[in-house]
């Protein structure tokens, strides 16, 4: 018979219940959590205050 298998049923819960590689929803909570993560990485090099470095300190002769 086609279809599913009772018997193969997975019950996640936890973490596993929203991240997991069965279901679709789970593919597309990876796909989303690894978008936010690379764009947070984005923001903080963006943002994040730039330093100016002094001036070398140079000699006069």
């Amino acid at each position: 018979m086609a279809g599913h298998d009772a018997g193969s049923q997975h019950q996640f819960t936890g973490f596993q219940k929203y991240f997991n590689s069965y279901t679709i929803t789970g593919r597309r909570n990876y796909v989303i959590a690894t978008y936010a993560g690379i764009a947070a990485i984005c923001l903080f090099f963006k943002l994040r205050s730039k330093k100016k470095t002094p001036p070398a300190i140079t000699e006069h002769k």
